[in-house]
């Protein structure tokens, strides 16, 4: 079955970096576009990024433009966020998804000093 497992997540600093990645099992990974999508406390889900099966095309949320970047590793089958000059309004639980084969569990960022 498909599955996808977030890891990385954790307590930084403003301006601190962070590398979430996303075990993607139960499917052909290189096949499928991927995406990263949060949800701060007490607000609704709020996209972050998307990427192509090739990885060549990318598109962000102007609240994560610039500092942080999606990338694929289709040999590993893994999707990553890198996640740069984070700051606190950057606090959500991150999930991976695919729109068409479900999410996974999300892992939680916690910025603050």
């Amino acid at each position: 079955q498909v599955q996808l497992v977030e890891s990385g997540g954790g307590l930084v600093q403003p301006g601190g970096s962070l590398r979430l990645s996303c075990a993607a099992s139960g499917f052909t990974f290189g096949s499928d576009w991927m995406n990263w999508v949060r949800q701060a406390p007490g607000k609704g889900l709020e996209w972050v990024s998307t990427i192509n099966t090739g990885g060549g095309s990318t598109g962000y949320a102007d609240s994560v433009k610039g500092r942080f970047t999606i990338s694929r590793d289709s040999a590993k089958n893994t999707l990553y966020l890198e996640m740069n000059s984070l700051k606190s309004e950057d606090t959500a639980v991150y999930y991976c998804a695919n729109w068409g084969r479900g999410w996974g569990q999300g892992t939680q960022v916690t910025v603050s000093s």
